[in-house]
């Protein structure tokens, strides 16, 4: 007879309570609920700091990584009350909205609520809830064709490069998936709008470039080169936060690098999560000038406008 284990987590007058802990999410990999309880415990100071004030969607995987997953917005019934939430009018289909109460992930037992009920990674909001309609960052999402991730990192240091030549700081890290994330921290004065159309106006200038290299090009039939993505910046939008372990083989981490330590030779599976705590006692959390170096976003738009003018 198979003894289910149990964990328990306690602060003050509140707990976590993680059932199953040897139930495999990773059948590849052997990696159980509790080896993922126990990453997200280490890295949670880390991490919270990304996910704090953020609304929070859950993506629930009940069968674990190879099986389906669903998006829960609404925080469901039975949540602990300790965990606050934010309520938000959102318009899931054409016409209609709703009110959802957000979950705001603030801490660690709150990412480890989150763990217990079937959250594999953590996805949050690009903006907090006292400013929702303006946004920490804008998001490069690229997404290289399949079994190419090398071809995605020569494109993240081609808008490394863009971004130095218009004035302002990108950061790098794998999406644990198949591709790369580049965030540029902005000062909380611009619109998504502002956002989506800086990161457009940056992918159509190296799409000009490199043609065949860079593609906007929507359609995945009809795309040569690397996708770059500007539409994943918008109000209410999610990304899978640094520190994310990924449903992919290997239980991959989406991961922060130094942009020298990019190179071509990389792959997302080279950083699990061992990997992940490793770097952190190494390196500290690179990602901490995304939350503590905010930059005007008008000089560089202003910047990009003139060089767009100069594009053939």
């Amino acid at each position: 007879m198979t003894v289910r284990q149990e964990r328990v987590l306690r602060r003050g007058k509140r707990e976590v309570h993680l059932s199953s802990a040897d139930r495999v999410l990773f059948p590849e990999d052997g990696v159980t609920k509790g080896d993922l309880w126990d990453y997200y415990a280490a890295v949670a100071p880390a991490l919270v700091p990304h996910l704090e004030g953020r609304p929070f969607t859950m993506k629930r995987f009940r069968e674990g990584a190879a099986g389906g997953f669903f998006f829960q917005k609404d925080a469901p019934k039975g949540m602990p009350d300790w965990i606050p939430t934010k309520r938000f009018r959102t318009w899931p289909r054409e016409g209609e909205s709703r009110l959802v109460d957000f979950p705001l992930v603030n801490d660690e037992l709150a990412v480890l609520w989150m763990v217990q009920m079937h959250c594999i990674d953590m996805n949050a909001w690009y903006s907090r809830v006292d400013k929702p309609e303006r946004p920490d960052f804008v998001l490069f999402d690229l997404d290289p064709p399949d079994g190419e991730f090398g071809l995605g990192v020569r494109v993240a240091h081609l808008v490394h490069g863009l971004l130095d030549e218009l004035g302002v700081s990108g950061y790098v890290k794998t999406s644990g998936a198949d591709g790369v994330h580049v965030l540029v921290p902005v000062t909380r004065r611009s619109t998504f709008d502002q956002a989506r159309e800086f990161a457009d106006g940056v992918a159509q200038v190296l799409a000009e470039r490199h043609p065949g290299l860079v593609t906007t090009e929507w359609r995945k039939a009809k795309r040569r080169g690397v996708f770059l993505d500007a539409r994943q910046n918008g109000w209410g939008k999610t990304i899978a936060s640094v520190y994310s372990v990924r449903p992919k083989p290997g239980a991959p981490v989406s991961t922060p690098l130094r942009w020298e330590e990019l190179t071509e030779d990389v792959t997302p599976r080279d950083f699990g999560m061992a990997e992940a705590l490793d770097r952190l006692e190494r390196h500290g959390d690179l990602f901490r000038p995304v939350l503590e170096e905010p930059q005007a976003l008008a000089p560089a738009r202003r910047e990009l406008e003139k060089l767009s003018r100069r594009s053939p």
